[in-house]
Parts: structure tokens; C-alpha cells; sequence
């Protein structure tokens, strides 16, 4: 991948982006709260903050569902193309409205994707009208098994070394079973899933659009996270524009019955934003996935390194993305989705397992 020039951050603009990675505030002024933290005022935060993404380092800022928890169906997917074949191939993939992430990894399977379908939708069906679409050789569904740790937490101040131990929580299952959300939460929803407006009193607007008072809509925000179908209200980065710029998908041979024990110390490192349980294959041996995000490949090294003398694991790969197809938040009842599904699986339910 072609260098990035990294923005000249100063301290304070570091310290508001470790700030709002973990939680932006759920506050009537949320960016005079954040202002009092920093000893800044209201507008300086909204300009360093608009700067920060018109400089393409903070890539959104809004509520993370719990894509399990709202009973949508989700995974990791990892297809083959010939090599000359591979951007077509990735391009058509990045079409599917349920598509969020998609990259080219230095692997046989050079393509990987996750995709999330709604609860009446049927995740396998979705997957093999994409893989046949596009022409790849071969499609492995990596659903996920067990889930230990979610969640992008970039120092951006580079105090941190890449053995330190987490700020975040591992993950824990939804509180609840998936339930059918009423229009009023649904229409909430659509507005929290929506990047925030960089405006004094950004709910207020939100609240408005869809007949309910500011302190309703917080009200449901924070109901959304209690009940566990959202994560948290926090910015995305672009990993790439705020200085990390080397990301590996580290993938590690762990036998079954130490899975949990390496899967909990591996999600303990701050430098692993994701850490997954998935399936093997015959052409796949890997069980345990663990994303890193660091400065330099070299870092990313020093982490996997970290792991292995805690662990005791030595079985593993390093996965480097080497192009970018598309990376987008994912939207929860949207309709070109259905719109999607009604054009190229005429409203098939029911999976039927191919890959």
C-alpha cells in the first residue's frame, strides 16, 4: 500500500481521540462535556473536531449496535480469486448493501469480507448469490463460534507499547434474546446509527426528527446499551489516516481445549481490537482470530510475538491487508437491502449451506 502522511496532531486533539474512541457522551452538550474534560471550550471541540474529519482521521461518530443482539446474522468471509480477477471480483462483493468491510489479505483466500443480513433473511443464501455473482473460486463462511473481545481503541498519544494490556472490557452476550424493536426504537435507531451532526446540541436535533424530546432520545440511547443492543456512542478512525497504517488479521492454530483460556488472554492486549473463535476447513487450520492494529508491520510483529510468549501458541499466520475495497459502518433497516435481496434472491428464505 502507497504511504500515508499522518496528520500533526497536538496533545490535546490525541487525548479527545482517546476519549471519544471509548465513549462520546451522551449528553444535552455533548461537546461542552468533552470540553470541560480537556480543559478546552465547547467550539474549540467542534472545530477539532470537524478538522479531524475533514483530514479523514475520524472516520464517523455514532452509536455501535450489536449486530447479534438486533438478531441480524453476520460473518467473516473469506473467498479466492484468480489473481488477475481479484479486483472484479472484490468489487462486485462490495456491491451487497450488507457488506461493511471488504480487503485484499496476502493469502491464498485474498479476499475477505463480512456481511450482516436481517433476521428473515437467510445469511447462507445472501452469501452464495454474492459468490456466484462474482465469479470467486471458492467461498468459506468464518462465522463466528465465540466472541471475546470487540472494539477499536488506537492510542493516538504512542505512550502506549504494543504488550500493554486493554482499557476495554471483554465482550459480553446481549443481556437479552433478540426481540422485534418497536417503530418508535427503530426510528431512534436510524438517527443514532447516523454520524453526528458537529453542532452544540446534536440530539436535540436527532429528537426532533422523529417527534420525541432530547431527553427521550437519550433516554433510548442509553436503554440501547444497557440492554446490550449497542455497544457504545464512540468515533471510528481511519486507522490508516490517523498513523496505522499496518493492519494484520493474525490467525492462530489453538487447540480446542485451550481456546477460551488463549482466547481471553489474547483479547487482554490493547493492540487486538477483535478476537474471535471461528470454523476450520480442510484447507483452513485456524481457529482463533485476532486483529491488530499498529504503526508498522514491525509492531504488529512485537504484539503476535507478545501473545505467543503468553500464550505459548506458535501456530499462526499474519494476514496483511493490501488494499482497501470498502469499509463502511453497518446500517440496520435500510431499504436498499431488501431491495438487493428482492433483485437477486426474489425473496428466498432459508439457507442452503453452499459456499
Amino acid at each position: 500500500m502507497p504511504s500515508v502522511k499522518t496528520r500533526e496532531l497536538d496533545q490535546i486533539d490525541k487525548e479527545l481521540l482517546n476519549l471519544i474512541q471509548v465513549a462520546f457522551p451522551l449528553e444535552p452538550r455533548p461537546f461542552a462535556f468533552l470540553g470541560d474534560k480537556l480543559g478546552i471550550g465547547e467550539d474549540d471541540v467542534i472545530g477539532r473536531l470537524a478538522a479531524l474529519k475533514q483530514d479523514k482521521i475520524i472516520r464517523q461518530i455514532s452509536m455501535i449496535f450489536d449486530t447479534r443482539a438486533l438478531g441480524y446474522k453476520s460473518s467473516l468471509i473469506a473467498s479466492r480469486a484468480p489473481e488477475g480477477r481479484v479486483d472484479e471480483v472484490a468489487d462486485v462483493i462490495s456491491e451487497h448493501p450488507g457488506v461493511s468491510h471488504n480487503y485484499r489479505r496476502n493469502h491464498e483466500f485474498n479476499i475477505w469480507w463480512t456481511i450482516a443480513v436481517p433476521p428473515e433473511s437467510s445469511l447462507e443464501d445472501h452469501v452464495q448469490a454474492v459468490h456466484d455473482l462474482a465469479g470467486a473460486e471458492s467461498t468459506r463462511i468464518m462465522q463466528t463460534i465465540k466472541m471475546f473481545k470487540i472494539g477499536v481503541d488506537l492510542d493516538m498519544t504512542g505512550k502506549r507499547p504494543m504488550d500493554a494490556k486493554t482499557t476495554l472490557p471483554a465482550y459480553s452476550a446481549p443481556k437479552h434474546a433478540p426481540g422485534r424493536l418497536q417503530p418508535l426504537e427503530i426510528a431512534a435507531l436510524r438517527e443514532l446509527q447516523e454520524d453526528i451532526a458537529l453542532e452544540p446540541a446534536p440530539y436535540a436535533a436527532m429528537a426532533a426528527r422523529i417527534g420525541v424530546d432530547e431527553a427521550q432520545i437519550l433516554q433510548m440511547a442509553n436503554a440501547f446499551i444497557d440492554d446490550g443492543l449497542a455497544r457504545r456512542f464512540a468515533a471510528v478512525m481511519h486507522h490508516r489516516q490517523a498513523g496505522f497504517v499496518a493492519n494484520a488479521m493474525s490467525v492462530w492454530q489453538v487447540p480446542e481445549d485451550r481456546i477460551e483460556e488463549v482466547g481471553y488472554q489474547m483479547a487482554g492486549f490493547a493492540a487486538v481490537s477483535h478476537c474471535y473463535q471461528r470454523p476450520t476447513y480442510p484447507d483452513w487450520p485456524y481457529n482463533l482470530f485476532g486483529m491488530l492494529h499498529a504503526r508498522t508491520k514491525d509492531e504488529c510483529e512485537v504484539a503476535a510475538h507478545a501473545i505467543e510468549d503468553q500464550t505459548g501458541i506458535h501456530e499462526r499466520r499474519m494476514l496483511y491487508s493490501t488494499k482497501e475495497y470498502k469499509k463502511i459502518r453497518v446500517r440496520y433497516y435500510t431499504d436498499d437491502f431488501f431491495e438487493w435481496e428482492r433483485r437477486h434472491l426474489n425473496g428466498k428464505a432459508g439457507g442452503n449451506g453452499k459456499a
